[in-house]
């Protein structure tokens, strides 16, 4: 199962969102001000006295300009872990902090970089990344509007870009930025603020292809590092069972060491033949557990003895299969509802297997 949104709509959306606001300091433009004539007063009244210290001459402005239209800059988003950007740059540049997990920032930006090249389905013309930079084919950064069949798909525009990273000296942190080498279009002129606009998304392109993959990176750490996700399935034998990623071996140990947290008394692990052989007891929640928000887990189990056999599934998940005491594999219901107790006690206290 898939945690993050694809890709696409992640960029299309993030792109859409990603302008901001351009203001004119037109505040005090003439045409903002106009003088009045004088209140009339009837022939009968008095004119009220006029200080001419204050008097200002009667003007009158064009209130209707020439319509100038303002395009918003790019602005470079930082939504991977651990990017960010210098405040006021007039680069499209970004910077990674060296996540954990990543042993080699330069060559994990590369690879985000090869990614996206890879998505546009074209290749690098020059590639010095040892020397830090590589230049792009031409591809187009600004697709057409998805529409009717019979509208044009036609291309606005292609650019080449030069994509340039520096790693500090400490080798923690790395910035991406990109140049615009080439532009070519029929319809639309380049102008600077189009060039800023192309280059930013070049770099945002970058960093959500180097947020996914990190993302793909936490599941591989996760698993490593041993939590356990428990999932249900069948053993090799067609029983009911516990499924996870994590190698046989080393699920025995991890696991045993999570049950004695749930109320379970470890008599025997046999890693020869990958059994755990343990006691359930359950708990009574006394008035002084509900005071104090301790709780004891509460599993759809009766108190005896119970054997637990690890093993290797055919696609080389393992299998954890319960027995009561008299060697019956615990019934499917009883399974599941076990399953979603573990999976809330895995959450609940943060624990890892």
């Amino acid at each position: 199962m898939q945690y993050w949104i694809p890709k696409t709509l992640a960029i299309g959306v993030l792109l859409g969102l990603s302008g901001c606001s351009v203001f004119s300091n037109d505040a005090h433009h003439e045409r903002n001000y106009r003088v009045n004539e004088p209140v009339k007063v009837p022939a009968n009244l008095q004119q009220p006295a006029q200080d001419p210290m204050y008097k200002m001459s009667v003007a009158h402005f064009d209130n209707d300009p020439k319509a100038i239209g303002y395009r918003p800059p790019q602005q470079i988003l930082t939504v991977a872990k651990g990017s960010w950007v210098e405040e006021n740059d007039e680069m499209a540049r970004v910077y990674f902090d060296k996540n954990d997990g990543i042993d080699n920032l330069v060559d994990f930006i590369w690879q985000s970089v090869d990614a996206v090249m890879t998505s546009h389905n074209i290749t690098l013309t020059e590639d010095n990344r040892q020397q830090g930079m590589v230049s792009t084919d031409w591809y187009s950064l600004i697709k057409p509007v998805d529409g009717w069949f019979w509208e044009d798909d036609e291309v606005i525009s292609q650019q080449r870009f030069r994509f340039v990273v520096e790693q500090k000296e400490h080798q923690r942190t790395a910035s991406l930025r990109a140049e615009l080498l080439d532009y070519r279009s029929d319809k639309v002129q380049l102008n600077d603020m189009l060039k800023q606009q192309l280059e930013a998304r070049a770099v945002n392109e970058v960093i959500t292809e180097f947020d996914y993959l990190y993302r793909i990176l936490e599941v591989q750490i996760r698993k490593q590092q041993g939590v356990l996700s428990l999932a249900l399935g069948f053993d090799k034998q067609g029983n009911g069972a516990m499924l996870t990623e994590q190698p046989a071996d080393v699920v025995i140990d991890r696991f045993a060491g999570f049950l004695e947290r749930v109320n379970f008394t470890i008599i025997k692990i046999d890693n020869e033949n990958g059994e755990i052989s343990t006691r359930y007891e359950k708990p009574d929640n006394s008035v002084w557990d509900s005071i104090w928000g301790d709780e004891a887990v509460q599993l759809p189990l009766e108190s005896g003895d119970y054997k637990i056999t690890v093993a290797t599934t055919d696609d080389g998940s393992t299998s954890l299969t319960w027995k009561d005491a008299q060697g019956n594999v615990l019934d499917t219901d009883v399974m599941a509802q076990l399953q979603q107790v573990l999976l809330e006690v895995l959450r609940d206290k943060g624990l890892t297997i």
